[in-house]
């Protein structure tokens, strides 16, 4: 045998060894996992992956390693470790499909559990959708979107925003949620790190762990109104950090952050030249002074948007991304590769929607939010009366309190709502939509508090 066939098989033998230790690793995380669920614990840890962290760093030195690779495998195996203690997480989209499920069998339910406006989209589109087939829009398009579509978005982000943007700036994308999805997979490697700052819509982790992102955690409270401590997300950035994610107004607790803050946190992102990826899609949702990421006219932002919630049309898949020319062209990319182009039909209607009125929609989900916040006060909820979005972030003050076990048995009642630790380490809170009319919140409301008085 030649000496490079020795090697050769050396190497097998080092490659099998490592994937038997990764099954038994796999293995121990799930154990881990297991206990984790019977003692309410998240998932995550930022401590206890810091301290292994340290000790990896510490390794490499002693071994020889380049700390870099190092960290990049750990970062590898910590994900493994969520992956695998995630498998039966409840999220609000769970809780949503369970609830669908039900109603198919002929059980009716209150939807207090996604973010899906009741009301009709503009009539702008109707019209547009009469008139689509006729204006000829049925063929294969530009996977960045329309032409004329991006033209009416960048004019449409130009004034609402007042910062100026040209169509060159603008994605087309079947939702925000692809956006994010296109950003994430695009600008970062397997191995980087994105910072996210929680409680936070599950999406963002999800679409990092898909990509081999390792997410890092910023921990929120509801006793510092949920707002992220500057030091926490200084000391949380390493030479593998290339994004944080901005959510404002936040999706699930509605905060927006003061704008001194915002500030500081920018400041950071230029300082490290990280990606900022600013989820905007509650930006028709506000009720105290707000500005857009877009506003610090810096490059290396992302900013989504979405016709889902300021137009109501959730079913429709439009959204939008606005973004360096450069990194539209990267994003643009995939997006080809994946699903050719958005619907032209689609981006039609939603380019006709663009020339309605939406600010009745808003003065309604303001009423809307107004009553459950009332009514949950009423109940004793905790939680941070909320900035803008349609939710409330509530804190359920009942020992050993099982918000999992909870929004499971409100479904018997009747009423979707979404657990807390869909958003991070939650345990104990629930998250409250206010999509529906007035009366029929006050209903859902009243089966909570009925249900919450059962509960021991």
């Amino acid at each position: 045998m030649s000496d490079i066939d020795k090697l050769r098989d050396k190497i097998d033998k080092i490659t099998f060894d490592i994937l038997k230790l990764l099954k038994e690793r796999n293995d121990t995380a799930m154990e881990i996992g297991n206990l984790k669920n019977h003692l309410g614990l998240g998932v995550t840890n930022e401590q206890r992956e810091n301290q292994i962290r340290t000790k990896v760093i510490a390794l490499c030195k002693d071994i020889g390693l380049d700390e870099k690779t190092g960290l990049v495998a750990l970062n590898f195996l910590l994900n493994e470790s969520i992956k695998v203690q995630s498998t039966n997480k409840q999220t609000h989209l769970s809780v949503f499909l369970k609830a669908k499920e039900m109603e198919r069998k002929g059980k009716k339910i209150i939807h207090m559990e996604v973010g899906e406006p009741d009301f009709f989209p503009p009539k702008s589109v109707k019209t547009a959708l009469s008139e689509v087939y006729d204006m000829g829009y049925t063929k294969y398009g530009e996977s960045k979107g329309m032409a004329d579509f991006r033209e009416a978005l960048a004019s449409h982000v130009t004034k609402k925003f007042g910062v100026k943007v040209g169509p060159q700036n603008i994605l087309v994308s079947p939702g925000a949620r692809f956006s994010v999805f296109l950003a994430i997979s695009t600008l970062l490697s397997p191995g980087n790190e994105i910072i996210v700052i929680e409680p936070a819509w599950p999406a963002y982790r999800d679409n990092a762990l898909n990509s081999g992102i390792k997410v890092r955690t910023i921990h929120t409270s509801i006793e510092t109104r949920w707002e992220p401590d500057i030091e926490d997300i200084k000391n949380t950035i390493t030479p593998n950090t290339k994004m944080i994610v901005l959510n404002y107004p936040n999706n699930p607790t509605g905060k927006i952050l003061p704008e001194k803050l915002l500030d500081q946190i920018m400041e950071i992102v230029k300082k490290n030249d990280l990606y900022v990826l600013s989820d905007e899609i509650y930006a028709s949702y506000v009720y105290k002074t707000w500005k857009s990421i877009l506003s610090y006219e810096y490059a290396k932002s992302i900013v989504t948007q979405s016709f889902s919630k300021s137009h109501a049309m959730t079913g429709f898949r439009i959204g939008y991304a606005i973004v360096a020319p450069d990194i539209v062209d990267r994003m643009a990319r995939l997006q080809a590769l994946a699903l050719t182009n958005v619907s032209e039909p689609i981006q039609y209607v939603a380019m006709k929607a663009l020339e309605s009125d939406t600010t009745d929609n808003t003065k309604a989900i303001k009423s809307r939010l107004e009553v459950v916040v009332r009514r949950a006060r009423e109940m004793g909820l905790e939680f941070i009366e909320p900035d803008g979005a349609m939710y409330i972030f509530a804190h359920v003050r009942k020992p050993q309190f099982d918000s999992i076990e909870f929004t499971n048995k409100l479904l018997d009642y009747g009423v979707a709502i979404a657990p807390g630790e869909g958003f991070g380490n939650y345990q104990g809170f629930v998250r409250i939509s206010a999509c529906q009319p007035e009366e029929t919140l006050n209903q859902g409301m009243q089966i909570i508090e009925e249900a919450m008085r059962k509960e021991k």
